[in-house]
């Protein structure tokens, strides 16, 4: 369904949201294997800190499409083009119904859905078949779970997103893919107040990522152990689905 990417030697690879978390570990995983980097994040100082040589560094602001616009200049002037695009740029805040914050919200969803149709919009005419896009969603995008009133309809709406791209970029060669990780130790995580099961490092969670364009999937997911319980688990009827999350997650 997607071009396989198994030799990163020489692959101009455009990382947005690059520095912090899975993202700063997906770009020291990626330098490790001989890719071309170009990064992006708010911050140009934590860019700089990441300390990868080589790489461009082009802070930007996912949510602006100037912004964007003016970093893919800087991408092409350095390369002329540019193999994979990877959106990394992602926020969380824990948020139920009794909590809810309307600001808060559309914040989130700013950066994990809408940052993301920005790339795709400053980018598509740059794919090029044998290369392609990546998004960093999430499990939670699944199906509707507790405390995630906020965070998880962005990431279903990016998982959707990306599906009805796939349908449309794959028969011209162009890989569209979504990477869908279960809990990985970040900042953003260390905000949630419950034991988080198969819990990875970001290390852990960006050789995953890359190992997993070395098969041909739209779909890239790990830790395997905790997503396929969450795939059945979205498979079910919702009399059977609300339960069952209320009972594993206390929810």
């Amino acid at each position: 369904m997607n071009p396989k990417i198994t030799d990163w030697r020489g692959k101009r690879v455009w990382l947005v949201g690059a520095s912090a978390g899975i993202g700063a570990a997906l770009a020291r995983e990626l330098a490790k294997r001989g890719a071309r980097l170009a990064l992006s994040a708010r911050s140009g100082g934590k860019l700089k800190a990441l300390a990868i040589a080589d790489a461009l560094l082009l802070p930007c602001d996912a949510t602006d499409t100037a912004s964007l616009a003016a970093a893919r200049k800087g991408v092409l002037a350095a390369w002329g083009g540019v193999d994979l695009v990877i959106y990394l740029a992602g926020d969380y805040v824990p948020m139920t119904a009794d909590s809810f914050d309307l600001g808060v919200a559309e914040r989130v969803v700013a950066v994990n859905f809408n940052g993301a149709m920005r790339l795709a919009a400053t980018v598509l005419q740059d794919l090029q078949p044998g290369g392609g896009i990546a998004f960093v969603a999430s499990v939670a995008g699944y199906r509707g779970l507790p405390r995630a009133l906020c965070y998880g309809p962005g990431k279903a709406a990016l998982i959707h997103f990306a599906e009805c791209l796939h349908l449309d970029l794959a028969p011209l060669g162009i890989g569209v893919w979504v990477i869908n990780p279960g809990f990985v130790a970040t900042r953003l995580t260390a905000q949630n107040d419950f034991a988080m099961p198969a819990l990875l490092s970001p290390e852990q969670a960006a050789s995953a990522a890359v190992d997993g364009f070395r098969r041909a999937n739209f779909e890239i997911h790990f830790p395997k152990r905790f997503t396929w319980f969450m795939k059945l688990l979205a498979h079910l009827p919702y009399r059977c689905y609300f339960p069952l999350v209320r009972r594993f997650t206390g929810g």
